[in-house]
């Protein structure tokens, strides 16, 4: 009898554990990703003012240049090859210049420049291309490679006689879109100053 009393009691509670759990709609989720906060600094602009260089820019006041220490075949660093460092997001803007020479023709770094942009096409889920047109002197083209790329944007400008500008904008960690793009759109109005503002001294 005992039993029985014990046994009723026990499939009474679960019963009534049952029914308490089919009435409730809210179905634990995990939690989403959660990213870092980003600490946008403000929009100011100075210009690049390297002397050695014959070309300026407008860049933004939160950028460090630092120059590019790398040597080729034991030629001394090229003071217009530097990197216009964005630490506070985490992103960097690798900036070269060539002379152009019959070694290093026009179309040979027009090549060389679609060629950098084209290794990413294999993690790229599209590359728009868009022309550079800032006067007789100023043409080049704009690359926007969308997906999980380390440099979603990169461009030349040339004057197609004398000098030819090459930059890329690289994130200096393991590029995730959803965390990365609204960095990035923080910092297209910046890539296209530099671009407006560009002009050869």
């Amino acid at each position: 009898m005992k039993v029985n009393t014990l046994s009723y009691i026990f499939l009474s509670f679960t019963a009534f554990i049952w029914l308490c759990s089919c009435g409730s709609e809210n179905t634990p989720l995990p939690k989403p990703r959660m990213y870092p906060r980003v600490m946008y600094p403000e929009k100011t602009y100075v210009p690049f003012a390297n002397i050695s260089c014959p070309f300026t820019f407008q860049m933004p006041e939160y950028g460090v240049i630092k120059n590019d220490t790398f040597r080729f075949e034991g030629l001394p660093d090229n003071p217009c090859w530097f990197d216009l460092n964005l630490t506070s997001l985490n992103a960097s803007i690798h900036c070269s210049y060539y002379a152009i020479t019959r070694d290093k023709s026009l179309t040979a770094l027009v090549n060389d420049a679609f060629n950098l942009a084209g290794k990413h096409n294999i993690k790229a889920n599209y590359r728009r291309e868009s022309l550079i047109n800032n006067g007789s002197d100023l043409k080049g083209v704009l690359f926007e490679i969308d997906g999980p790329v380390a440099s979603p944007l990169q461009f030349y400008i040339t004057d197609e006689k004398k000098h030819f500008f090459r930059a890329s904008l690289y994130f200096n960690a393991t590029v995730n879109p959803d965390s990365t793009a609204p960095v990035l759109q923080f910092l297209r109005p910046d890539l296209d100053t530099l671009i407006s503002t560009f002009t050869w001294r």
